[in-house]
Formats: structure tokens, C-alpha cells, sequence
């Protein structure tokens, strides 16, 4: 699968941004679908998770900040990002866990920088 993501850009803290990420099929339910970051010098860390079903996972440092939804007619998933912190900054991912088997395939999107002033 290919993923397309956009929607990032500079913002000041408490503020908000949705990131957006196209993928080139319809989810499945061997699919668990996320968003991750990375900062500038740190490993790349999981923000949150969605599966077919609707359940939802999300990191300790954004819960109740951010959500993570999907538009199923447009394969298209979402990441609302609000109340934002300077320690938020860095490249936003999202990702395509698919499960097939005892095999599992991770497939990533380009990335798209979020920026959050102080």
C-alpha cells in the first residue's frame, strides 16, 4: 500500500493542525493504521493506532490532545492534533500494519513536518 501524507506546518503552541494520510487501497482487517513522529535526534516513537474495528491507542503524551480517525470511502486517515506543545515538533508518519499469517508488513508514508513555536 502507499500512503500519502499531508497536512502538516508551523503552528504556535495551543494551537491545532489535522494531518491527513490518502492510501492507494481500502483498509482491511488484517490492517492496524497509526500515526508515529520523529523528532530532530530521537527515535521515531509511536502517537497513536486505529484498527478496522474502531479501537484506538494512543501515546501517553498525546492522550486527550490528539485523535486518530478514519474515512473508510476515502481511504483516508486522520490525525487531530490539538492543544499543541513545542515538544510535539517533529516529522509526522503514518503507517499500515498489516497482518497476514505470522508475517507482519509495515508500510510508511513520505512524512510531513509539524512545527510548533513557543
Amino acid at each position: 500500500v502507499q500512503l500519502q501524507a499531508s497536512g502538516g506546518g508551523l503552528v504556535q503552541a495551543g494551537g491545532s493542525l489535522r494531518l491527513s494520510c490518502d492510501a492507494s487501497r481500502k483498509f482491511s482487517s488484517n490492517d492496524v493504521i497509526g500515526w508515529y513522529r520523529q523528532a530532530p535526534g530521537k527515535q521515531r516513537e509511536f502517537v497513536a493506532t486505529i484498527t478496522i474495528m474502531g479501537v484506538t491507542n494512543y501515546a501517553d503524551s498525546v492522550k486527550g490532545r490528539f485523535t486518530i480517525s478514519r474515512a473508510d470511502a476515502k481511504n483516508t486517515i486522520y490525525l487531530q492534533m490539538n492543544s499543541l506543545k513545542p515538544e510535539d515538533t517533529a516529522v509526522y508518519y503514518c503507517n499500515v500494519r498489516q497482518k497476514i499469517l505470522l508475517r507482519t508488513f509495515d508500510f510508511w508514508g513520505q512524512g510531513t513536518q509539524v512545527t510548533v513555536s513557543s
